[in-house]
């Protein structure tokens, strides 16, 4: 009987052999001497690896079900048990291994598990007590978090009951297998004390040299051929690149270390392909491809293929004239039979010697001046699914062939692509081409739904409702880009000075260009489209709401549309060739016309004082929203009617507060960016605890620190707070329905001058968070 494992190690602790008993299984002929008994796709996968005494013939000499071979008694090689015992398991795959199971209950949950239930209900699963009473789990590997019986402790932690609990038992053989692997040491055999990860090898070789354990492989998973049929593994002769070369592959991790992946998710999945990456098959003996030039009778294989082509790109003009096959003679007149390996050479190789060939000199070092200027490539883009074989193959080649300053230089990996977060199939009818997206909705409007779409590894999502919407909105933005330019050459827009909105304005547009600029060179499109589309027009939208009273300002607005158009070219091109050759009368195509630049460096503490005044106008809607709805009950009564206000503004925090933050600075170790002392204790020694608002305040705070950094100590305003509330006073009249607002600095406010209810508002206010109230 024949049961595979992954890990060789562990056959010192095997206890008993687990089949399925509803599979099939066969009895196979080996060779005169010896049968064996697997199932029939493992038998499979056997006879075309030099298993079985001739290729690709199976002989079977019996069938069998799994509850025939329960109870069978086994001699397993490293194990102390001089007999164990075919045992049953639910969840035996016959479609994984030979469906005969090694079972090491001291290392694998599910086996410790379902030896556990079958001496408790061995009247249930049909077998004989003396199968499993006395085999108890025997000591193997010893790991730091799980001891020296893995298994049992995982399955402790995680209280695991029996074999139905499926999911707890995936974890736990997650934990346990990278921790035994990782850090576990051998605790027994003539490998004790060897790391788990050295020992594996070894051990795996000499029971193959004794006879006790053969190499056998097959696919990882299901793999249907394209005429239906299931394939195997067959071992044959097979030419490997071994890109597990320690000097080789030090090169390529250089090379991933200096390239621009755009994003640590593709740079992740390089390092973890080269962790891995070994030997590989690079090669196959029928299909199309480019012959292997040390054995013709095998082609390179797909993916080892064709990893170095776009070095062939930088000269494609001068030797192709729009003729594949090379029929036609392009720029350089050379023909395809004179491209020589020599030839070859000497364009890609710095310090090549001329060749001996009838291509002149002059036209040879024109062509290899067109590589050494376009190379090294700034940037390759291509599927997620290629990142673990072909681009890493392509980073290898690359290193090998060429000197570091050829070194390619980026990679951008993506997504596939879904439709309505579903995956697109002609058979559902979730599916649709370019052409028909671009009769549907525009190109412009594909384009903004395909930017939209997503940009990381993950699957980008087509949704036909944003392409639907950005047609309306193109449509929206071009009707009220007309009318603009109509007013603006009516004079219907102020002129002179910028006001504090203009200068708001301006500083966003200047903001979103910098986004913008920064996302199109990350090929971020989403963050692209969201700063020069939706973000940019947000803008423009609290500008016109700000200057609902003043007229904006004629040089921005057409200053905004410019900008709108030049940012969002990349995405919708025809809408901006639109406004700019149509609209604003600009000589030639927005296709040749420079990025925008910003104007002048981003205000940042106008962006800060403008998000305050929407917040504080937002903030005493809230609050008079929650207080009608609690009209009527118990509480105080507050007015919602008058129209007229006051703001208490507060120019200092309160002293516990400004104690409390100085308390937590000597609390805060920059270095390692946490809390080291006990603030509670300081707290306390000052009688800062006594007051209740203290320690909700410092919680904010700490929060805030460790999220943000020690700049979050810093909690001055970069603005003058009442200066910007009196030039947006208009803005804030409008917006809460009122006829007067009186600001009052909330140190003016005292016992003998106001009210009790305005000394509490007063008393409330911090700076950056005024107390409003109607009066």
């Amino acid at each position: 009987m024949v049961a595979a494992t992954l890990r060789p190690e562990t056959m010192y602790g095997q206890t008993n052999c687990f089949v399925g008993v509803d599979i099939d299984y066969g009895v196979y002929k080996v060779n005169d001497k010896e049968c064996w008994i697997c199932t029939e796709r493992a038998a499979k996968n056997m006879a075309y690896q030099g298993l079985f005494e001739k290729r690709g013939e199976i002989v079977k000499l019996l069938d069998l079900k799994g509850s025939d071979l329960v109870g069978v008694p086994l001699k397993a090689p490293l194990t102390s048990y001089e007999k164990v015992y075919t045992l049953p398991m639910e969840g035996v795959s016959p479609k994984k291994g030979t469906g005969v199971v090694t079972s090491v209950p001291s290392d694998a949950p599910a086996d410790y598990i379902t030896l556990a239930d079958l001496k408790k209900k061995h009247e249930y699963y049909k077998i004989n007590l003396k199968w499993v009473e006395s085999y108890e789990p025997i000591p193997i590997i010893k790991t730091p978090n799980f001891g020296d019986l893995a298994a049992k402790t995982a399955c402790e932690k995680l209280k695991i009951r029996s074999q139905k609990d499926k999911q707890q038992l995936e974890t736990a053989k997650e934990q346990v297998y990278k921790e035994g692997f990782y850090s576990g040491t051998l605790i027994i055999g003539k490998y004790a004390g060897k790391p788990v990860q050295e020992a594996k090898n070894i051990i795996k070789k000499e029971m193959v040299e004794q006879g006790l354990a053969i190499t056998y492989c097959e696919p990882e998973g299901l793999v249907i051929s394209r005429s239906g049929d299931e394939c195997i593994v067959s071992l044959m002769d097979q030419w490997f690149l071994d890109y597990g070369e320690p000097t080789w592959k030090a090169q390529a991790e250089k090379c991933l270390s200096q390239m621009n992946t755009f994003g640590e998710e593709t740079r992740n999945a390089f390092q973890k392909t080269l962790d891995w990456l070994n030997q590989w098959a690079c090669s196959r003996s029928f299909g199309l491809g480019t012959r292997l030039p040390w054995d013709p009778q095998y082609l390179i294989e797909s993916l080892s293929d064709s990893t170095i082509y776009m070095a062939y790109y930088t000269v494609a003009h001068m030797l192709q004239y729009g003729a594949l096959d090379g029929s036609k003679v392009g720029l350089a007149g050379i023909k395809a039979e004179q491209l020589t390996e020599p030839v070859w050479d000497y364009i890609y190789i710095d310090d090549a010697p001329f060749p001996e060939t009838d291509i002149p000199k002059e036209t040879l070092d024109n062509i290899k001046r067109e590589f050494q200027y376009f190379y090294p490539l700034d940037l390759r883009c291509s599927g997620k699914d290629l990142v673990t074989n072909h681009l890493t193959f392509f980073i290898y080649n690359h290193v090998a062939l060429f000197p570091e300053k050829y070194w390619p230089k980026g990679v951008r990996s993506n997504g596939h692509l879904l439709l309505n977060s579903e995956k697109m199939s002609k058979s559902t009818g979730n599916f649709i081409t370019l052409s028909e997206a671009i009769k549907k909705f525009s190109a412009d409007a594909t384009r903004i739904a395909l930017a939209d779409a997503g940009d990381t590894m993950d699957d980008a999502n087509f949704v036909e409702d944003n392409a639907n919407a950005a047609v309306l909105r193109l449509y929206t933005q071009k009707e009220w880009i007309e009318e603009v330019i109509k007013g603006i050459e009516e004079g219907q827009f102020r002129e002179g000075e910028y006001n504090f909105n203009d200068k708001v304005f301006e500083s966003e547009i200047n903001k979103f260009i910098l986004a913008s600029d920064n996302a199109y060179k990350n090929m971020y499109y989403r963050d692209a489209l969201k700063y020069s589309f939706f973000e940019l027009q947000s803008s423009r939208d609290r500008y016109r709401d700000a200057c609902a009273t003043d007229k904006m300002h004629k040089d921005l607005l057409s200053r905004f549309i410019e900008v709108q158009a030049l940012l969002l070219e990349p995405i919708a091109t025809h809408f901006s060739e639109y406004i700019w050759r149509v609209l604003l009368k600009k000589e030639g195509t927005i296709t040749s016309a420079k990025f925008p630049e910003i104007s002048k460096p981003v205000d940042e503490s106008i962006l800060h004082a403008s998000s305050y005044i929407r917040d504080l106008i937002r903030d005493i809607r809230v609050d008079e929203q929650n207080a009608q709805k609690k009209k009527g009950k118990k509480g105080p009564t507050v007015n919602l009617t008058s129209k007229n206000a006051k703001l208490f503004v507060a120019l200092k925090y309160p002293e516990w507060q400004d104690e409390s933050v100085n308390i937590l600075k000597e609390c805060w170790d920059e270095e390692s960016k946490a809390f080291v002392k006990n603030e509670k204790e300081i707290l306390a020694k000052k009688g800062l605890l006594k007051n209740k608002k203290v320690m909700p305040f410092v919680a904010a705070l700490k929060k805030n620190v460790i999220n943000n950094g020690s700049q979050a100590f810093d909690r001055r305003l970069d603005f003058e707070e009442i200066e910007v509330l009196e030039e947006n006073k208009k803005l804030i009249l409008r917006a809460l329905n009122l006829e007067t607002l009186t600001i009052i600095n909330n140190h003016d406010v005292n016992e003998e001058n106001s009210t009790p209810e305005i000394v509490r508002k007063a008393s409330m206010s911090i700076p950056g968070k005024p107390m409003f109230l109607r009066v």
